[in-house]
């Protein structure tokens, strides 16, 4: 495996809680690397860059890089979903950009292009912060807590930017995932169009992937011919290519008109070597596209390979940083009846603890399953060392299932 696939398949495992969105990630330290800290200062930005093999990042300037950023047609910032600092680094760089130009819109990964009319609606002040995380679902979308989201749509609220829709129903990839592009309905796409060819090395990482994946399942070795992994890799390609479809449409314009500055937040996996969705936005002609990834300061040097983003930025750590609260490893669904298993992420708590795709979770600790949201919110309030009781319907039956959470690490 080549030496740049074999770095980003730790971080992409690293992943434990979306299923398909696993490439929208976080960053891992291998053991014995130097932490970013040792290449970067930390709250400064530089370019990654390699010399005879060795990390050599070149320091940036904020306000030449900020400078330059902004003169793109789209700038992708990238995040790990559940790090509140890449949340506060990205509501950072939006207001540096949108003070340079504030003729901006703002797309997000998270919102399908169905609920649009309602993003326009928050932004125009017509709804409360409660009424529009429930007009939009936000408890079926999205498998994070909304507070972490809520200071990037305030600012766009607040300075009337609009926001953009980027991503399609997650059963649109789920079914592209399992049949292919060809086999799903046209009228099921969403009006996205047919992904181009990603580059080989993106290929070449998602089987890497696809193949750890499939060992810890116990499936035995996959090959890169099977349907399974082609479909894999067409699912992915769309999820980008819709993203980067719905960014291109605000760039485009007429001859002598000059476009507002699209900025796309997203996972850091669709963002990372221009590999998702830059790569689809060159196919569709957008060329002048920036990307930007936080890095926290423990993320090893020889992860900054040449071309990993125009520029990164050093998280510091945080004396009071707690730690990482506890995650099932799942993508969920709101459903009238309570909270169904889409996708279980293998080798994760809910594998070890029996939760199998397709089962509906109808009790959470006693306490009827009403939304996403409630379970992931039990979740991340659980202790360690503590156990969390399920009730779930499979197959028409009625089955209790406990969550065992792991102790303490000393």
């Amino acid at each position: 495996m080549p030496l740049r696939a074999r770095r980003l398949l730790v971080a992409t495992l690293a992943c434990a809680g979306l299923g398909l969105s696993a490439f929208a990630g976080s960053e891992s330290q291998p053991a014995g690397g130097s932490s970013l800290a040792a290449c970067i200062a930390p709250a400064t930005w530089a370019a990654p860059a390699r010399v005879d093999n060795r990390p050599a990042p070149r320091p940036l300037a904020t306000d030449a890089l900020l400078a330059d950023i902004a003169q793109r047609q789209v700038v992708l910032l990238g995040e790990q979903h559940d790090s509140a600092d890449d949340h506060r680094w990205q509501l950072q760089v939006l207001a540096a950009l949108h003070a340079r130009r504030p003729d901006m819109v703002i797309g997000f990964e998270m919102f399908p292009r169905r609920v649009q009319p309602v993003l326009d609606r928050w932004v125009a002040g017509e709804l409360g912060s409660a009424e529009f995380l429930r007009e939009v679902g936000w408890d079926g979308l999205w498998s994070f807590p909304a507070e972490l989201y809520m200071p990037l749509f305030e600012f766009a609220r607040l300075n009337r930017v609009p926001m953009i829709a980027l991503n399609v129903d997650m059963s649109l990839i789920r079914s592209v995932a399992s049949g292919g592009w060809d086999a799903t309905p046209s009228a099921a796409r969403e009006g996205v169009g047919r992904a181009s060819a990603p580059p080989a090395d993106y290929v070449d990482l998602l089987f890497a992937s696809h193949r750890e994946h499939a060992r810890m399942r116990g499936k035995g070795e996959p090959a890169r011919e099977d349907a399974a992994f082609r479909h894999f890799v067409e699912s992915q390609s769309t999820w980008d290519r819709a993203m980067a479809e719905a960014l291109a449409a605000h760039v485009r314009a007429a001859a002598g008109e000059r476009t507002p500055l699209a900025v796309g937040i997203m996972g850091s996996g669709h963002v990372r070597f221009g590999h998702g969705v830059a790569h689809q936005l060159h196919t569709l002609g957008v060329s002048e596209i920036g990307t930007l990834l936080p890095l926290p300061a423990s993320t090893d040097c020889a992860m900054l390979e040449d071309g990993l983003a125009d520029a990164v930025f050093a998280l510091p750590a945080r004396a009071d940083a707690a730690p990482p609260p506890p995650r099932l490893g799942v993508m969920l669904e709101t459903q009238e009846r309570g909270v169904r298993i889409a996708d279980v992420t293998a080798d994760s708590l809910a594998a070890r603890s029996g939760l199998e795709t397709g089962d509906l979770i109808v009790d959470i600790g006693g306490r009827p399953a009403k939304s996403a949201s409630q379970l992931v919110a039990a979740i991340r309030r659980q202790p360690p060392g503590t156990w969390l009781p399920l009730t779930l319907e499979r197959a028409g039956v009625t089955r209790e299932i406990v969550i065992r959470f792991p102790p303490d690490q000393p």
